[in-house]
């Protein structure tokens, strides 16, 4: 990761994830937005994996398959113009991970953003997806209009997770001006 590993949650996410993520492995990026995380969980999984990706926006749905595109990566990449509390619909077999960036579409409309309920229904059901030793990582974008709401809920479910069964693990960026993303990786026993 270079330098910029403690830059950002992004960089840390990918990190966690990929200690666990394999080939073959079936993952979801919970909030597709323009891809990269996509992009990168289907190179975690290699063809022989699987990727579900959720977003309600169609700009999401479009960046992603073009990014995907770009890299010759759109093959066992399933992209779901719906939201992240409706996985279960989608996904029928268990995970080794799934990936949240809470907030707005980058460059798009900040008036979209992903909210506490819906938001705590995804976590729910990835939880009940997840594989033993899984993890679920959720990157908290919260310097938006609802964003300190969509903090304050998610915070407060996974700080009630059942130690028995799953280890969460909180990072703050404390020495970081203006609303620093919070990262939570949960990972199941």
């Amino acid at each position: 990761m270079g330098s910029k590993f403690l830059t950002n949650a992004t960089n840390l996410s990918k990190h966690i994830v990929s200690q666990v993520v394999k080939a073959g492995d079936c993952v979801i990026d919970a909030t597709m937005g323009n891809g990269n995380d996509t992009l990168f969980l289907r190179k975690l999984v290699g063809s022989s994996g699987k990727v579900f990706a959720f977003d309600i926006q169609t700009t999401a749905i479009n960046n992603t398959k073009a990014l995907l595109m770009v890299h010759g990566l759109h093959d066992s990449v399933e992209l779901i113009h719906g939201g992240h509390e409706d996985m279960d619909l989608y996904v029928h077999e268990n995970i080794a991970a799934a990936m949240f960036n809470l907030g707005f579409l980058p460059k798009g409309d900040h008036q979209i953003i992903t909210n506490p309920q819906t938001t705590i229904q995804a976590i729910e059901k990835a939880l009940l997806l997840l594989l033993p030793n899984g993890i679920i990582t959720i990157s908290i974008y919260y310097g938006h209009e609802g964003g300190l709401a969509e903090k304050d809920a998610v915070l407060r479910f996974v700080e009630g997770l059942n130690q028995r069964e799953f280890s969460v693990l909180k990072l703050d960026f404390i020495n970081q001006k203006n609303c620093p993303p919070v990262l939570i990786a949960i990972e199941k026993r």
